[in-house]
Protein backbone atom coordinates (compact mmCIF):
# COMPACT_ATOMS: atom_id res chain seq x y z
CA UNK A 1 0.00 0.00 0.00
CA UNK A 2 1.24 3.47 -0.82
CA UNK A 3 1.97 5.72 2.12
CA UNK A 4 -0.75 8.28 2.67
CA UNK A 5 0.37 11.41 0.80
CA UNK A 6 0.23 14.90 2.15
CA UNK A 7 -2.13 17.24 0.34
CA UNK A 8 -3.25 20.84 0.25
CA UNK A 9 -6.89 20.11 1.05
CA UNK A 10 -8.24 20.34 -2.49
CA UNK A 11 -9.43 16.70 -2.45
CA UNK A 12 -11.82 17.56 0.39
CA UNK A 13 -13.63 19.95 -1.97
CA UNK A 14 -14.21 17.42 -4.78
CA UNK A 15 -16.15 14.22 -5.42
CA UNK A 16 -14.67 11.69 -7.85
CA UNK A 17 -16.66 9.46 -10.18
CA UNK A 18 -14.94 6.87 -12.39
CA UNK A 19 -16.19 4.70 -15.21
CA UNK A 20 -14.35 1.36 -15.37
CA UNK A 21 -14.11 -0.30 -18.80
CA UNK A 22 -12.00 1.89 -21.07
CA UNK A 23 -11.33 4.29 -18.20
CA UNK A 24 -9.79 2.64 -15.13
CA UNK A 25 -9.01 -0.46 -17.20
CA UNK A 26 -8.20 -0.93 -20.88
CA UNK A 27 -10.96 -2.46 -22.98
CA UNK A 28 -10.66 -6.18 -23.70
CA UNK A 29 -12.34 -8.49 -26.21
CA UNK A 30 -14.14 -10.22 -23.35
CA UNK A 31 -15.36 -8.32 -20.26
CA UNK A 32 -14.09 -11.10 -17.97
CA UNK A 33 -10.54 -10.27 -19.07
CA UNK A 34 -10.73 -6.67 -17.78
CA UNK A 35 -8.55 -5.84 -14.77
CA UNK A 36 -7.65 -2.63 -12.95
CA UNK A 37 -3.92 -2.61 -12.12
CA UNK A 38 -3.16 -3.18 -8.44
CA UNK A 39 -1.17 0.07 -8.30
CA UNK A 40 -4.22 1.99 -9.52
CA UNK A 41 -6.43 0.33 -6.90
CA UNK A 42 -3.93 1.49 -4.26
CA UNK A 43 -4.10 5.04 -5.62
CA UNK A 44 -7.90 4.96 -5.57
CA UNK A 45 -7.84 3.81 -1.95
CA UNK A 46 -5.56 6.74 -1.11
CA UNK A 47 -7.83 9.14 -3.01
CA UNK A 48 -10.84 7.77 -1.14
CA UNK A 49 -9.10 8.35 2.20
CA UNK A 50 -8.13 11.90 1.28
CA UNK A 51 -11.64 12.73 0.08
CA UNK A 52 -13.38 11.13 3.07
CA UNK A 53 -14.89 8.44 0.87
CA UNK A 54 -16.13 10.70 -1.94
CA UNK A 55 -15.00 8.27 -4.65
CA UNK A 56 -17.62 6.32 -6.62
CA UNK A 57 -17.62 3.98 -9.60
CA UNK A 58 -20.24 4.59 -12.27
CA UNK A 59 -20.34 1.73 -14.76
CA UNK A 60 -22.48 -0.27 -17.11
CA UNK A 61 -21.45 -3.32 -15.11
CA UNK A 62 -23.70 -4.56 -12.29
CA UNK A 63 -22.63 -3.79 -8.73
CA UNK A 64 -21.26 -7.26 -8.01
CA UNK A 65 -18.87 -6.99 -10.95
CA UNK A 66 -17.83 -3.47 -9.90
CA UNK A 67 -17.00 -4.75 -6.42
CA UNK A 68 -14.99 -7.65 -7.84
CA UNK A 69 -12.90 -5.38 -10.07
CA UNK A 70 -12.27 -2.71 -7.42
CA UNK A 71 -11.72 -4.93 -4.35
CA UNK A 72 -10.81 -4.32 -1.58
CA UNK A 73 -12.26 -0.82 -2.16
CA UNK A 74 -16.01 -0.99 -1.59
CA UNK A 75 -17.89 2.29 -1.41
CA UNK A 76 -20.52 4.21 -3.28
CA UNK A 77 -21.26 2.92 -6.77
CA UNK A 78 -23.76 3.01 -9.61
CA UNK A 79 -24.12 -0.08 -11.75
CA UNK A 80 -26.00 -1.03 -14.91
CA UNK A 81 -25.89 2.59 -16.13
CA UNK A 82 -27.56 3.87 -12.99
CA UNK A 83 -30.23 1.19 -12.68
CA UNK A 84 -28.46 0.09 -9.47
CA UNK A 85 -27.10 2.54 -6.90
CA UNK A 86 -25.35 1.97 -3.58
CA UNK A 87 -24.61 4.91 -1.30
CA UNK A 88 -21.51 5.04 0.87
CA UNK A 89 -23.49 3.98 3.93
CA UNK A 90 -24.70 0.87 2.10
CA UNK A 91 -28.22 1.85 1.11
CA UNK A 92 -29.36 0.23 -2.15
CA UNK A 93 -31.90 1.39 -4.67
CA UNK A 94 -32.55 0.53 -8.25
CA UNK A 95 -34.85 -0.35 -11.09
CA UNK A 96 -37.30 -3.20 -10.95
CA UNK A 97 -38.30 -5.14 -14.02
CA UNK A 98 -40.98 -7.67 -14.86
CA UNK A 99 -39.33 -11.10 -14.72
CA UNK A 100 -41.56 -12.47 -17.46
CA UNK A 101 -40.55 -9.63 -19.76
CA UNK A 102 -36.87 -10.18 -18.96
CA UNK A 103 -37.24 -13.87 -19.76
CA UNK A 104 -39.04 -13.10 -23.02
CA UNK A 105 -36.39 -10.58 -24.08
CA UNK A 106 -33.63 -13.08 -23.28
CA UNK A 107 -35.34 -15.80 -25.32
CA UNK A 108 -35.82 -13.50 -28.32
CA UNK A 109 -32.20 -12.32 -28.17
CA UNK A 110 -30.99 -15.91 -28.11
CA UNK A 111 -33.27 -16.87 -30.99
CA UNK A 112 -31.84 -14.16 -33.23
CA UNK A 113 -28.17 -14.24 -32.22
CA UNK A 114 -27.25 -17.85 -31.36
CA UNK A 115 -26.16 -18.49 -34.95
CA UNK A 116 -24.11 -15.27 -35.23
CA UNK A 117 -20.40 -15.98 -34.78
CA UNK A 118 -18.61 -13.56 -32.46
CA UNK A 119 -21.85 -12.25 -30.93
CA UNK A 120 -22.79 -13.10 -27.36
CA UNK A 121 -25.37 -12.02 -24.82
CA UNK A 122 -24.51 -10.91 -21.30
CA UNK A 123 -27.32 -10.92 -18.76
CA UNK A 124 -26.92 -8.09 -16.24
CA UNK A 125 -29.77 -8.43 -13.77
CA UNK A 126 -32.42 -6.08 -15.16
CA UNK A 127 -30.45 -5.44 -18.36
CA UNK A 128 -28.76 -7.21 -21.26
CA UNK A 129 -25.62 -6.46 -23.26
CA UNK A 130 -25.30 -7.73 -26.83
CA UNK A 131 -21.55 -7.81 -27.50
CA UNK A 132 -20.13 -7.79 -31.03
CA UNK A 133 -16.47 -6.76 -30.54
CA UNK A 134 -15.46 -9.98 -32.28
CA UNK A 135 -18.01 -9.43 -35.06
CA UNK A 136 -17.88 -5.68 -35.86
CA UNK A 137 -19.67 -6.04 -39.18
CA UNK A 138 -22.78 -7.19 -37.28
CA UNK A 139 -23.31 -3.76 -35.71
CA UNK A 140 -26.22 -2.55 -37.83
CA UNK A 141 -27.99 -5.90 -38.07
CA UNK A 142 -27.79 -6.29 -34.31
CA UNK A 143 -29.13 -2.79 -33.80
CA UNK A 144 -32.16 -3.65 -35.92
CA UNK A 145 -32.70 -6.90 -34.01
CA UNK A 146 -32.35 -5.32 -30.58
CA UNK A 147 -34.53 -2.33 -31.44
CA UNK A 148 -37.26 -4.53 -32.90
CA UNK A 149 -37.33 -6.63 -29.72
CA UNK A 150 -37.36 -3.61 -27.40
CA UNK A 151 -40.16 -1.96 -29.37
CA UNK A 152 -42.42 -4.59 -27.82
CA UNK A 153 -41.45 -3.63 -24.26
CA UNK A 154 -41.98 0.10 -23.53
CA UNK A 155 -40.37 -0.20 -20.08
CA UNK A 156 -36.99 -0.82 -21.76
CA UNK A 157 -34.74 1.14 -24.08
CA UNK A 158 -31.70 0.50 -26.28
CA UNK A 159 -28.36 2.14 -25.56
CA UNK A 160 -25.26 2.11 -27.75
CA UNK A 161 -21.78 1.45 -26.39
CA UNK A 162 -18.36 0.45 -27.68
CA UNK A 163 -19.07 -2.71 -29.70
CA UNK A 164 -22.17 -3.40 -27.64
CA UNK A 165 -25.91 -2.76 -27.78
CA UNK A 166 -27.51 -2.66 -24.35
CA UNK A 167 -31.10 -3.19 -23.32
CA UNK A 168 -31.85 -1.49 -20.00
CA UNK A 169 -34.82 -0.15 -18.03
CA UNK A 170 -36.01 3.17 -19.40
CA UNK A 171 -35.31 6.33 -17.39
CA UNK A 172 -31.89 5.50 -15.97
CA UNK A 173 -28.47 6.82 -16.98
CA UNK A 174 -25.10 7.67 -15.47
CA UNK A 175 -25.94 11.36 -15.20
CA UNK A 176 -28.97 10.69 -13.03
CA UNK A 177 -26.88 8.31 -10.91
CA UNK A 178 -24.18 10.93 -10.34
CA UNK A 179 -26.81 13.54 -9.55
CA UNK A 180 -28.39 11.22 -6.96
CA UNK A 181 -25.08 10.36 -5.29
CA UNK A 182 -24.21 14.06 -5.12
CA UNK A 183 -27.19 14.44 -2.77
CA UNK A 184 -25.83 11.82 -0.35
CA UNK A 185 -22.92 11.97 2.15
CA UNK A 186 -20.01 12.50 1.69
CA UNK A 187 -20.66 13.92 -1.80
CA UNK A 188 -23.01 16.72 -0.69
CA UNK A 189 -21.65 20.20 -1.40
CA UNK A 190 -18.60 18.98 -3.31
CA UNK A 191 -17.53 19.69 -6.87
CA UNK A 192 -18.02 16.60 -9.09
CA UNK A 193 -15.25 15.15 -11.24
CA UNK A 194 -16.24 12.42 -13.71
CA UNK A 195 -13.98 10.45 -16.04
CA UNK A 196 -15.36 8.18 -18.77
CA UNK A 197 -14.68 7.05 -22.31
CA UNK A 198 -17.92 6.08 -24.01
CA UNK A 199 -21.16 7.51 -25.35
CA UNK A 200 -22.83 6.03 -22.25
CA UNK A 201 -20.79 8.49 -20.17
CA UNK A 202 -22.11 11.57 -21.95
CA UNK A 203 -25.09 11.88 -19.61
CA UNK A 204 -22.60 11.99 -16.74
CA UNK A 205 -20.51 14.66 -18.43
CA UNK A 206 -23.64 16.72 -18.99
CA UNK A 207 -24.66 16.64 -15.32
CA UNK A 208 -21.14 17.38 -14.11
CA UNK A 209 -20.86 20.34 -16.47
CA UNK A 210 -24.19 21.69 -15.19
CA UNK A 211 -22.72 21.61 -11.69
CA UNK A 212 -19.55 23.44 -12.82
CA UNK A 213 -17.48 20.33 -12.22
CA UNK A 214 -14.70 18.66 -14.22
CA UNK A 215 -15.58 16.21 -17.00
CA UNK A 216 -12.85 14.19 -18.71
CA UNK A 217 -13.23 11.92 -21.73
CA UNK A 218 -10.63 9.28 -22.53
CA UNK A 219 -10.00 8.73 -26.22
CA UNK A 220 -11.34 10.21 -29.43
CA UNK A 221 -14.87 11.13 -30.46
CA UNK A 222 -17.31 13.97 -29.99
CA UNK A 223 -18.07 14.70 -26.36
CA UNK A 224 -19.51 17.22 -23.91
CA UNK A 225 -16.49 16.61 -21.68
CA UNK A 226 -14.45 19.73 -20.96
CA UNK A 227 -11.13 17.86 -20.88
CA UNK A 228 -9.57 15.00 -22.80
CA UNK A 229 -7.06 12.23 -22.06
CA UNK A 230 -5.65 10.34 -25.03
CA UNK A 231 -5.41 6.98 -23.28
CA UNK A 232 -6.02 5.10 -20.04
CA UNK A 233 -2.37 5.44 -19.00
CA UNK A 234 -2.75 9.22 -19.00
CA UNK A 235 -5.51 8.85 -16.40
CA UNK A 236 -3.20 6.73 -14.25
CA UNK A 237 -0.56 9.47 -14.34
CA UNK A 238 -3.20 12.09 -13.57
CA UNK A 239 -4.35 10.27 -10.44
CA UNK A 240 -0.75 9.95 -9.27
CA UNK A 241 -0.08 13.63 -9.91
CA UNK A 242 -3.27 14.55 -8.10
CA UNK A 243 -2.25 12.57 -5.03
CA UNK A 244 1.18 14.20 -5.04
CA UNK A 245 -0.11 17.75 -5.56
CA UNK A 246 1.49 18.08 -8.99
CA UNK A 247 -1.79 19.30 -10.48
CA UNK A 248 -4.50 21.60 -9.18
CA UNK A 249 -8.15 20.83 -9.84
CA UNK A 250 -9.11 24.48 -9.51
CA UNK A 251 -6.92 25.23 -12.52
CA UNK A 252 -8.76 22.58 -14.52
CA UNK A 253 -12.11 24.14 -13.61
CA UNK A 254 -10.98 27.51 -14.90
CA UNK A 255 -10.00 26.19 -18.35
Amino acid sequence: MMSKPQHDGQQTDYAFFFDIDGTLAPLQDMPDAVQIPATVIEQLIDLSKLSDGAVAFVSGRPLNQIDHLTQPLRGAAAGTHGAEIRTLDGQHLGASADTQQLRAIEQQLALHTDSMDGVWIEKKGVAFAVHYRQAPTAQQVLHQIVQRIVDGYPAFTVQAGKCVWEIKPRGYDKGKAINYLMMTPPFIGRIPVFIGDDVTDEAGFHIVNQQQGISIKIGAGDSEATHRFAEVEQLYRWIGNLLNNKITLQTMRSV
